[in-house]
């Protein structure tokens, strides 16, 4: 019971609390507010309330008890993905760009004997390593490593600033684990359809697979919110241009695999319906892989 300094203790007393301001919110002291917490009866302004079964909660009895029968993580705040929101919405692509800048001081000091091991490469003879190497040799992790390696300073720092710039926005959009998902399916469907299309000795290496997925998933996010997609699909038409032009040497197969997952992982993570979300999500991502697999077991049989 709020009392004005001074004034008779009562509960007939009601002449000064007619008279004084209301309250103000218990975090926010400055702001007048008329909503008390359903639980602890504390004064809340709007931007403390959190919606509950009856009336708002303040954020601790929220965080303590949802209030609706349901666990407090039910009620959190969520991504347009129904990932959780976290402090650091970059975290995943800072580990990423750290993990492939330390493989590729790795590969500076090691040399070349250590990215022939790991870079991917259908069926060749490799004299660094003495024998006849490669995926269809069974050496399946070449298509997950070969997506950590990069062949010169040039081809990192491209890379990763496009990690930093299309990266960042998109985790902090679906959340960290859909994020990394859709990075490493879309890593993975690139890889696969180079093994499949390229020439079983033609070596290739690089993260631009999967960030060609990430540029793809952003595409369809921009879409879905309605946001001026131009300067995407000029950035995107740029990086197609440069894919095919026979100077560059790249990998296009790479580029298109990861594009196409990326499209198909992306629609997936903001079109799913709310209650089935994850089932749709995690469920698409599993149907890509399986493609992967399709691709991967077709291809090594035809090379040995």
């Amino acid at each position: 019971m709020d009392q004005a300094p001074g004034s008779p203790q009562g509960p007939d007393d009601q002449g000064p609390r007619h008279a004084q301001s209301p309250p103000g919110c218990y975090r926010h002291p400055d702001r007048e507010t008329g909503i008390r917490c359903a639980r602890c009866e504390r004064p809340i302004c709007p931007e403390c309330m959190v919606n509950a079964s009856v009336g708002f909660q303040c954020p601790e009895c929220a965080r303590g008890d949802s209030g609706t029968g349901h666990p407090p993580a039910a009620t959190r705040p969520r991504t347009i993905a129904g990932g959780t929101i976290t402090a650091d919405p970059r975290l995943i692509t800072k580990l990423l760009i750290g993990i492939n800048l330390a493989v590729f001081l790795v590969q500076m000091s090691v040399g070349d004997r250590f990215t022939n091991r790991f870079e991917l490469i259908g069926q060749a003879y490799v004299p660094q390593l003495g024998g006849v190497e490669g995926i269809a040799q069974g050496q399946y992790y070449r298509l997950l490593t070969a997506m950590f390696l990069h062949g010169s300073y040039i081809h990192i720092l491209f890379n990763m600033l496009s990690l930093w710039w299309i990266g960042g926005p998109l985790e902090a959009a679906l959340g960290r684990a859909r994020y990394l998902t859709l990075y490493f399916v879309s890593g993975l469907a690139g890889s696969a359809l180079t093994y499949l299309l390229a020439a079983p000795n033609q070596p290739s290496l690089g993260a631009s697979g999967a960030i060609f997925g990430l540029l793809g998933a952003t595409a369809v996010l921009l879409r879905r919110l309605n946001y001026d997609l131009r300067p995407l699909i000029a950035l995107l038409v740029i990086n197609l241009i440069i894919t095919f032009s026979p100077g560059f040497n790249i990998a296009w197969q790479a580029h298109i695999g990861g594009l196409v997952a990326g499209v198909i992982t992306g629609y997936a993570m903001v079109h799913a319906p709310r209650e089935h979300r994850a089932l749709v999500q995690y469920g698409t991502c599993a149907l890509v892989l399986v493609v992967v697999v399709v691709l991967t077991l077709l291809r090594t049989a035809q090379l040995t």
